[in-house]
């Protein structure tokens, strides 16, 4: 991915990555930004819808990536801290976090939802589809979660959908670059930025779950929990939620 890929926006669309996967099943790899300021048919992880009201920021960054899909399990780290590079510059006194394995959250509200997808090319590597929903106007009422957005974290009113892109193409290059160049030290970045360090979370539902203390990422980026027989475990798919002790009880978040 480049810092001068383009952008090409939309009015009204479905959704920006299944934009992007029409694009690369015809052959339009990129490098290329494909942004709406609304969307229709919008998608998170896990197959959940995303709410897209206008004044917000849909996009998806398409581009190619030659090592293929085990170098593009990296990026949702990258784009991640993007997102908390520009929040830097646009909102300085917000602490911005990252929920592994995809969310950005400001005092447990959701701000940002990462979906990466990919495939492959028939000629090596893989097409990589990296989609961000960024509220920046307006904090959806119907996330399913708490939410917040930018203008309530206290950015001005001239940032708009177009300036948050205009910001998140650079700083998207640069962490790509750091991704596939030096991945432990974009760990380490993601760690400094990690919401729930040293707390206990729990991941997965019902029998599946599993609680611990989360003490960092693994190599792969799976997240290591401490468990309480002083064992340690790697997950490396689910949602993670943090426990809270609430009047002598365990809460979720």
């Amino acid at each position: 991915m480049t810092p001068d890929a383009p952008a090409q926006w939309h009015d009204v669309i479905d959704s920006t990555n299944e934009e992007a996967r029409r694009l690369a099943t015809s052959g339009t790899y990129g490098p290329l930004w494909i942004a709406a300021r609304q969307q229709t048919a919008g998608r998170g992880r896990l197959g959940r819808s995303w709410v897209s009201p206008a004044g917000n920021l849909f996009c998806t960054a398409l581009f190619r990536e030659p090592a293929g899909v085990g170098v593009a399990t990296r990026f949702p780290f990258a784009a991640g801290l993007a997102v908390t590079d520009i929040c830097s510059m646009l909102v300085p006194g917000a602490d911005v976090r990252l929920k592994w394995p995809n969310d950005v959250r400001v005092s447990g509200s959701k701000l940002c939802g990462i979906l990466v997808e990919a495939g492959q090319v028939s000629t090596g590597g893989s097409w990589v589809a990296t989609g961000m929903g960024i509220n920046v106007r307006n904090a959806p009422e119907r996330a399913g979660q708490a939410a917040t957005c930018l203008a309530d974290l206290g950015a001005a009113d001239l940032v708009t959908a177009d300036v948050v892109l205009d910001a998140l193409r650079p700083a998207f290059a640069n962490r790509i670059r750091q991704a596939r160049e030096d991945f432990p030290s974009l760990l380490q970045d993601w760690e400094a930025k990690a919401e729930a360090l040293g707390q206990q979370v729990t991941t997965g539902k019902g029998a599946e779950a599993v609680s611990g203390t989360f003490v960092g990422l693994a190599a792969d980026g799976g997240l290591k929990l401490q468990l309480s027989d002083g064992s340690q475990r790697i997950i490396r798919a689910g949602d993670v939620e943090l426990v809270k002790e609430v009047g002598g009880h365990a809460a979720r978040d």
